[in-house]
Formats: structure tokens, sequence, C-alpha cells
């Protein structure tokens, strides 16, 4: 005669098991991704205010108050030594390029408004490899933070110049490039 061993699970109890797990997932997924978003947002917002602070030392300690037209060149080591005025994940090996960073395209160039270096310029960093020229500084800049697939990366535009003021916008890129003044869109990071 077989004895029936009851042990183990049934069907039902694993199917109830199973539907368990995902609704707490079902719960849980959004909001980790919503704090992911926050997380891409605020490496964003301080990447613009390292460029900000990057650009003010680099004009006041190498070009004589001029400003990079590009993230290319406060990577580059000063000729006295030293370190480069920005950190190596906001450098980028190509003029003109944007950095992906966290989520969010960050590029920085010349402002539209901006004049160029005086030829006579002192530049610091003369003689390094990718060095900039003064054709390549300017007297202001402006920088931007794009989400790099918006909604899923983030869901803020972010923008900054000179001026040193972060600005946002839920809707859409701030595509303004002026360096002096405020842009058309967007409103001051709070």
């Amino acid at each position: 005669m077989r004895i029936r061993s009851n042990k183990g699970f049934t069907l039902i109890e694993l199917l109830i098991v199973v539907a368990i797990i995902g609704i707490i997932a079902a719960i849980a997924v959004p909001g980790l991704l919503r704090a992911r978003m926050a997380g891409n947002e605020a490496s964003a917002i301080g990447s613009l205010r390292a460029i900000n602070s990057s650009q003010q030392a680099y004009a006041s300690s190498c070009v004589s108050g001029h400003y990079a037209k590009g993230l290319i060149f406060l990577g580059v080591t000063p000729t006295g030594g030293g370190a480069p005025f920005i950190s190596p994940d906001l450098s980028v090996p190509v003029a003109g390029a944007s950095v992906q960073k966290s989520g969010y395209d960050i590029k920085m160039d010349a402002g539209s408004d901006s004049v160029d270096a005086d030829p006579s310029t002192v530049i610091c960093q003369t003689g390094s490899a990718g060095a900039p020229g003064n054709a390549d500084l300017g007297s202001s800049y402006y920088a931007q933070a794009n989400p790099t697939t918006p909604g899923s990366t983030g869901v803020r535009y972010f923008w900054t110049n000179t001026l040193g003021t972060i600005y946002v916008d839920n809707t859409a890129a701030i595509g303004d490039t002026v360096g002096n003044s405020k842009p058309a869109a967007g409103a001051p990071l709070q």
C-alpha cells in the first residue's frame, strides 16, 4: 500500500504567492523609477553648478576674465601644473561635444552674445595637449542639461549661463543661447 505524502505546495498556493509578488512589484517599481529620475535630475543640477564654478575659476585664474567655449578646454591641465578646471566625468575629448551623465545630455558653448578674446590674451594652458587658442575663449557661455530619454531618465530640462543662475523648464529644452541675460523660457531653480 502506498502512503501519499502531503509535503510541498499546491499549484493554487504557488499562484497566490506569485500574484502577491506581482502586486508588490507593481506598487514598488514606479516609485523606484521616480527616485532614479530625481537622482538623475540632482546630478544634472550638480553638473551645471560644477560648470559654473569651473568657468569662474578658469576666467579668474587662467585667461584674464574670459570663458572657455567648450567643456574640452576646462579639462586641460594648466601648463604650470595643477588639476584641470573640471572633473573628468564632465570633460569631453572633442570640441563641441556633449557629455552623457546620469541620464542627461550636458552641453556647453559660447553665448550668442559672446565676444572673442583679444589675440594678446595670455592663456595658462599654452603648450598643453588640447589647449585652447584665443579663438576658443569668449566673454560669455551657456550650458544646458536635457534628459537623454524624456520621461524615463528625467522630466525637467535645465539651463545656465555666465550669470550663474540655473533655470528649469518642465515641458521642453530651453533653447536660448545668450550668455549675459536670463532666458526667455524657464524659471529660476528654487
